[in-house]
């Protein structure tokens, strides 16, 4: 006998009725709509109608044909989904052979692949530490990387963005044995590099391990191999990189690289490899197809960068100099006249509404930016963030050019 139908139950607060268990996402949602953080979802076209000057596919790589074509191999081999964990049924040659390749190509001596780059991310920090250790973290780390910290059960040092003295004072005082510190080759939000060689020097002086974070420096820094390679760091004994494939590379999953006894450690103890489902073959053939190109086309990562100097540019014009990176490189102790040294051009505004309303005169321009406000960066720094890609156009710069100057330069007056 079928049960009796029963109409979905409402949780919110309904008219004359008591509260029910999500009535606080109403106050909530009041809160961020009165603060200008409301968020909602925007499915882009297949075929893009606006210059992209928003996405992380610094190298232009995500529509490459030789990248569609690896995957679409793959898929045909291997079929659509890993089927379960690398522990179980999901590891496959092709796995294997990316690994091999991406770690020869940056110089590390192994590569282990994750889902993403947060699970990668989550993986080597929690269990490269864990309790009785001290993590060391930067201010402005990944969300990534403070997720990790937060599950690594290790006692977490939170220091100010670049600080050395800070980092060096955390290490010093510490009691525990192990001591790891974490930070980003390249802070997504500004595009700012850390102080990647003189933390290692600090870690040393410690006996602490490096974790970098190079999702935003490979493809970029060293020639596409990432900073660590750039400063000559590259298989050093004592440090980690991990990467994602969703940026440079344009496909998606993330990857640690580092000694062999690592990828041997975190194959026993990183929770997001054990238990998760493999990334997809189709996943892994694109980002071979993409380290392919990379590999034959050198020009892209310079590409990158001076694309990046020309956006730079064009947001210094018309008075907008105040509000571009430069509030972001003061405080990383920088000029603020410096060239971007990296994909990202960061235009703080400061008012989460200024930004928005500016991101959005953008796209009705015809360009896509990125608009990111708190708890992404900081209060009062509500921002612009433009990426390079090393496909962009002289009709395309142009175009930028055109747009930007005349939002930028409204957007100047518009501030509270």
């Amino acid at each position: 006998m079928n049960a009796p139908s029963q109409a979905p139950i409402d949780t919110c607060t309904r008219a004359g009725s008591a509260p029910t268990a999500l009535a606080w996402l109403e106050a909530v949602e009041l809160e961020r709509r009165q603060a200008g953080l409301r968020r909602s979802l925007r499915p882009r076209s297949a075929v893009a109608t606006e210059l992209d000057l928003a996405s992380n596919d610094y190298l232009g790589l995500s529509q490459h044909p030789d990248v569609i074509e690896r995957g679409v191999q793959a898929l045909r081999v291997w079929g659509a989904g890993s089927t379960g964990s690398r522990l179980v049924t999901g590891d496959t040659e092709l796995h294997q052979q990316f690994e091999s390749e991406l770690a020869e190509y940056v110089g590390a001596a192994s590569g282990l692949l994750f889902s993403s780059g947060y699970t990668a991310n989550l993986g080597a920090v929690a269990g490269l530490t864990g309790p009785g250790s001290l993590l060391v973290s930067d201010a402005y780390s990944h969300a990534s990387l403070v997720d990790a910290c937060r599950l690594s059960r290790a006692r977490v040092v939170v220091t100010p963005h670049r600080d050395l003295d800070a980092v060096d004072t955390a290490l010093g005082s510490r009691d525990e044995e192990r001591a790891v510190v974490v930070t980003d080759s390249v802070f997504s939000a500004d595009g700012v590099l850390a102080p990647v060689r003189e933390l290692l020097d600090v870690c040393r002086r410690h006996r602490a391990l490096l974790i970098v974070d190079e999702a935003h420096g490979l493809g970029v820094r060293g020639g596409g191999r990432g900073l660590l390679h750039e400063l000559g760091l590259a298989g050093a004994p004592d440090v980690v990189m991990t990467t994602t494939l969703s940026k440079a590379l344009g496909s998606q999953g993330g990857v640690v690289l580092g000694p062999s006894a690592v990828r041997a450690h975190l194959i026993d103890a990183a929770r997001p490899f054990i238990f998760d489902t493999a990334l997809a073959p189709a996943a892994v053939g694109a980002a071979l197809g993409a380290l392919g190109v990379l590999k034959a086309e050198p020009w892209r990562p310079d590409a990158v960068l001076r694309h990046a100097r020309e956006l730079d540019q064009i947001c210094r014009a018309r008075g907008n100099d105040a509000g571009r990176g430069a509030a972001g490189r003061g405080a990383a102790g920088q000029c603020g006249i410096c060239p971007p040294e990296s994909a990202v051009v960061s235009v703080i505004l400061g008012d989460p509404e200024v930004a928005l309303a500016a991101a959005m005169a953008c796209l009705d321009a015809g360009v896509k930016v990125g608009c990111f406000r708190p708890p992404a960066v900081p209060a009062g720094t509500s921002r612009l963030r433009l990426t390079a890609r090393a496909s962009l156009d002289s009709e395309d710069l142009e175009l930028a050019r055109r747009v930007l100057t005349d939002v930028l330069g409204r957007a100047a007056g518009a501030r509270p």
